[in-house]
């Protein structure tokens, strides 16, 4: 069986990608990070995940981005874990916001 994996990217490749009308860039830190500072995107807190992944089904690309990169790499694993998912490229924001300033 195929495994889903995910590409680490740096930002100014997140950048080109999300011009891409079926990519959705994902933040997973807590709503209060979000709103004090984000790249814009969907706010979907990690605790969240997967009772809200059914709001990213339609989209192909999906980015995942945190602070440093540690819960963006769990979301993004666990991103790769659905099967039905096989057809989507799921990518990383390699070191997460703080790398990106």
């Amino acid at each position: 069986m195929y495994k889903n994996t995910y590409t680490d990217i740096s930002l100014s490749e997140m950048k080109e990608l999300r011009k891409e009308s079926d990519c959705v860039v994902v933040d997973v830190r807590e709503t209060w990070e979000f709103e004090e500072f984000n790249e814009g995107g969907m706010n979907i807190p990690l605790a969240e995940i997967r009772q809200q992944r059914n709001l990213l089904s339609d989209f192909k690309y999906i980015v995942v981005l945190c602070t440093n990169g540690v819960r963006s790499k769990v979301a993004a694993m666990d991103f790769c874990r659905v099967p039905e998912w096989n057809d989507k490229k799921i990518f990383h924001l390699h070191g997460g916001i703080l790398e990106a300033e």
